[in-house]
């Protein structure tokens, strides 16, 4: 395997899952969206405030393909990153891919406190919540080797049920 690469919506549990997997497969940890906000020294919402979400996607583009370049790392994406063909590329091409599916609900509790959620600036989160997995959900389930289920499991459990689906896979 060369990498192991979240994808799902936001507040889906990439990074939490992710920085799990990472631990049990004894393997560095990134999160693009992150890795966006160590090389220009500013956080996300700055950047779609001053380059538009346009801005932000082709800086997105630039660290997904850098990152999926990698070897032997676990890899969180932003929600959104599947939105380009081109993303969706560089992460089939990158390593496995694991959709971690939630629910509109789910998504709702787990972000409504995050105030470093751009898309999410409104009245109604939850429409736009519902949405954008209207649009996105296809291209995520395009690109996974494994869709995995997390509404109301303990993330440990979700890892376990991860490694176990990805033991099972043939070899690519």
């Amino acid at each position: 395997m060369r990498n192991l690469i979240l994808v799902g919506p936001m507040g889906a549990g990439k990074s939490t899952i992710g920085r799990l997997l990472a631990k049990e497969l004894r393997l560095p940890f990134k999160d693009s969206d992150k890795e966006i906000e160590l090389r220009t020294g500013t956080n996300i919402p700055w950047i779609f405030d001053k380059e538009g979400e346009a801005g932000f996607r082709d800086r997105e583009t630039a660290m997904i393909k850098s990152l999926c370049n990698e070897d032997g790392i676990v890899l969180a994406t932003g929600g959104g990153a599947v939105m380009r063909p081109v993303n969706r590329e560089y992460l089939h091409a990158g390593g496995r891919v694991v959709y971690l599916h939630a629910s509109i609900e789910q998504q709702v509790a787990r972000t409504s406190r995050d105030r470093n959620r751009p898309l999410l600036r409104n009245a109604n989160p939850e429409k736009i919540l519902r949405d954008l997995l209207a649009i996105r959900d296809p291209l995520y389930r395009e690109i996974a080797d494994v869709i995995v289920e997390t509404d109301e499991r303990p993330p440990r459990m979700v890892v376990l049920d991860i490694l176990e689906r990805l033991a099972q896979l043939p070899p690519r």
